[in-house]
């Protein structure tokens, strides 16, 4: 009986020593390893002497087949593991007893004695001489140690260090902090000695850019390597090196993603879905999302892509072309590194070569175009874009500017906003206007000045997104941006009309100060030019549409800030001491209960007033401002124009962009809250909010410096004083300073007298201008201050 107990045992530990070996469990011999560049020689390798096929595996995880006609340079990629015993072990740099997490045991942690030399991390059962060896890690430059933290050893009670590598992850632990740092730095400095390791498909690129001259040669290469060629079966490692438990990823947890090997790998497995998709958008949109949120996957999908769209079986279906659309919409939203740059570049031209007046040849010919103009995206093209990039095409934008007008242009995926107001400038005849223009990306409540070199595409993008969370509407606005010259606008030109529509949009935002009989005339005036002679059948705009709503408010508000007498009742109840007004027992929930019901009550009731008082002052005031339009008949749409900007040039400040200002203190010691910030063309002022009368003005000869000093902080620095403003409007500031001072040198240097004196050793950001260029139009500086 204990004979046959033996044997079952022994046939027991064979059979699963079987199905360990075939599914690939508890694999400790590392058996695949990329060659190190220290292993090549200059002259020991012909340009195709690199043959790697790929591999497909068989549904109980045995290879198929791995490598076809396996060649001696072959076997040099595979690192033969060191199967000497404990006695015969090189020079070791650290050794010591450690736990480690053992997964599928029902011991979490086991004691083994690690020993770490130049090469690997090894642990046997034991330290005595013979002890068998249970695993080694082969350390390379892709593995990555992660140090020690406070977090683990409160939940375990142990210090831990983590070593990922190709094949295995070790999860040690130790109760001594000293113990671990000591292991943690010398696994990462032998890390950090080994030269970098390179993939079969680098050295592959690398022959082919060394031979791209020798056509022959090149075509060897791609007939004796299928790594770079077409395949339809799985990826099962990246084509390009990665760190080993990379964490770059970790700031994008909350999307699920993996190691970066892992995702790489996904990714082509998207890519191959491609081809029989009924939709390719959605796919298209997830890998570049993926390639937007991790930043080095996006050279190893255009090392996938040119795989899948070299020596294809089938070139011309439309399930192959799928690979070039993708491969186009990557081009036009990220640039490839130098490397992968150049090995794109070559098989765009292999291909236009191979199949001249093609789809094909017509696909790598915009993407070369794409590939000299493409800058990293901010956001994922949207799902039209991406239809419009899928056939080559443009997309068409709507550009509204002030008043009902709008305009449309097409666009590019490199369409900047600078190139949008230079065609726009061009197409409404206001390319010599003294006065500079901006895009502004705008909904009811806020607008914002687009830089430069914003990418049209992208503010597209970002506008559906934020259609999605609120329900208000964006849109592109070309507007007046720098108001240099208002003398010489021309009363019959667009222009005009952009100056008077701006300006009413101050007057509706309570931006010009003015009393309210001159709010009332330009109210009346705005009619008179919208509709023409007074009407009964015309239709009004609403009151909020043509006078400031917050000065019925204010009115209302003030009329109700009165309180109203109180009965004999509640006079005597104020008198009375808390003990008594609110009695505790029995009946003091009921009381109270009562008391918060009359309060609600009384609020309503309150609600209920005051809309019935602004209803009635909204009434009173249209009232006046209809009255005031009969007495405009006859006046002309120009003439009521003229009118309204006349009363409006009446304020000094007519022509600055006004900004709210929390706090504002100066080196003088006087301070304020809540002020405007008036940037124009030729000072700085401060208005209380209201009040059409500058506290301060500093003209642009006596400002020295201009920046921000920190997150909500402005600074400008007149003469010996230095003004400090808190406001959230710290970009547009600057932007809008930075392009009067360029406009304002633009124009001296042409010769035309601005009547402004400014110093040169005015500096933007605290950076000299006369020795560094002025930024340009909707330019940050560089460096803040």
């Amino acid at each position: 009986m204990p004979l046959q107990g033996v044997c079952w045992f022994l046939c027991c530990r064979q059979g699963f020593s079987l199905l360990g070996r075939d599914y690939g469990e508890k694999e400790e011999e590392e058996s695949f390893e990329l060659r190190n560049k220290e292993d090549l020689t200059s002259n020991g390798r012909s340009p195709a002497e690199v043959t790697v096929s790929q591999p497909t595996r068989t549904a109980n995880g045995t290879n198929g087949h791995t490598v076809s006609e396996a060649s001696d340079e072959m076997k040099s990629l595979i690192i033969e593991k060191n199967k000497m015993g404990l006695e015969e072990d090189p020079e070791l740099l650290v050794k010591g007893w450690l736990l480690r997490e053992v997964r599928g045991s029902w011991i979490k942690q086991r004691r083994y004695w690690f020993m770490l030399s130049q090469d690997s991390l090894d642990y046997y059962s034991g330290p005595e001489k013979g002890a068998r060896r249970l695993g080694t890690l082969v350390l390379t430059n892709l593995c990555s140690v992660i140090w020690p933290d406070k977090q683990t050893y409160k939940e375990t009670g142990y210090w831990s260090i983590t070593v990922y590598g190709r094949k295995h992850c070790y999860k040690l632990y130790t109760k001594h902090f000293n113990e671990a740092v000591h292991w943690a730095c010398g696994v990462q400095k032998v890390i950090d000695t080994k030269a970098p390791v390179e993939t079969p498909t680098q050295l592959l690129i690398r022959d082919i850019e060394e031979n791209k001259f020798n056509p022959e040669v090149v075509e060897h290469i791609y007939q004796h390597n299928p790594i770079l060629k077409y395949t339809q079966g799985p990826l099962y490692a990246p084509l390009l090196p990665f760190p080993y438990g990379s964490l770059e990823h970790t700031y994008h947890s909350g999307k699920g993603y993996g190691s970066v090997r892992e995702e790489a790998v996904k990714l082509f497995n998207c890519l191959q879905q491609l081809e029989s998709a009924r939709e390719p958008v959605p796919i298209i949109q997830g890998v570049l999302q993926t390639c937007l949120d991790l930043r080095p996957l996006r050279d190893e999908v255009y090392c996938q892509l040119v795989k899948q769209t070299s020596c294809t079986p089938a070139p011309h279906t439309a399930a192959h072309l799928r690979y070039w659309q993708l491969l186009t919409c990557m081009s036009c939203t990220f640039l490839p590194g130098p490397t992968v740059l150049k090995y794109l570049r070559f098989h765009l031209k292999r291909i236009q070569s191979q199949s001249p007046e093609s789809e094909m040849d017509n696909y790598a010919s915009f993407i070369g175009e794409a590939l000299e103009k493409t800058k990293c995206r901010d956001c994922v093209p949207s799902w039209e874009e991406i239809q419009m990039l899928m056939s080559r095409q443009e997309m068409l934008c709507t550009v509204h500017y002030p008043g009902p007008g709008s305009c449309q242009l097409y666009i590019s995926s490199h369409t900047t906003a600078n190139e949008v107001v230079r065609r726009l400038q061009e197409k409404l005849g206001l390319q010599d206007s003294k006065n500079t223009f901006a895009l502004y990306e705008q909904n009811a409540l806020w607008e914002q000045p687009l830089a430069n070199g914003a990418l049209i595409a992208d503010i597209l993008t970002s506008f559906s997104t934020k259609e999605s969370e609120s329900n208000s509407q964006w849109k592109l606005c070309f507007k007046l941006y720098c108001l240099l010259d208002a003398d010489s606008i021309s009363v019959d030109s667009i222009e005009y009309l952009f100056l008077f529509e701006q300006c009413h949009e101050m007057v509706v935002r309570g931006q010009l100060p003015a009393c309210e009989e001159d709010l009332q005339a330009l109210a009346a005036l705005r009619l008179q030019c919208l509709i023409g002679d007074f009407s009964t059948h015309a239709p009004c705009p609403a009151l909020d549409e043509l006078f400031p709503s917050h000065m019925v408010e204010a009115r209302v508000l003030m009329s109700l800030s009165a309180p109203p007498a109180l009965p004999p009742c509640q006079l005597a109840a104020q008198g009375c001491p808390p003990t008594q007004r609110f009695p505790t027992g029995l009946l003091a929930g009921a009381l109270w209960s009562h008391t918060a019901t009359a309060a609600h009550k009384q609020k309503v009731e309150q609600d209920m007033r005051l809309r019935s008082r602004l209803k009635e002052e909204a009434v009173a005031v249209m009232g006046s401002i209809v009255e005031r339009w009969k007495g405009l008949a006859g006046y002309s749409r120009r003439d009521s124009m003229a009118a309204y900007l006349t009363i409006a040039r009446q304020w000094s400040g007519f022509g600055c962009t006004l900004y709210e200002v929390d706090f504002y203190i100066s080196s003088t010691g006087s301070f304020s809250q809540k002020l405007w910030l008036g940037v124009a063309a030729t000072s700085v002022s401060l208005y209380r909010q209201g009040e059409a009368e500058a506290l301060e003005s500093f003209p642009y000869g006596q400002i020295c410096s201009y920046g921000v000093s920190d997150s909500n902080t402005f600074k400008i620095t007149a003469g010996d004083r230095d003004l400090l403003f808190e406001t959230t409007k710290l970009t547009e500031i600057m932007q809008l300073m930075n392009a009067y001072f360029s406009a304002i040198r633009r124009q001296r240097g042409k010769g035309e007298d601005t009547g402004i004196t400014i110093a040169d050793s005015t500096e933007v950001g605290f950076h000299h201008l006369a020795q560094t260029p002025t930024p340009t139009l909707l330019e940050l500086p560089s460096h803040p201050v």
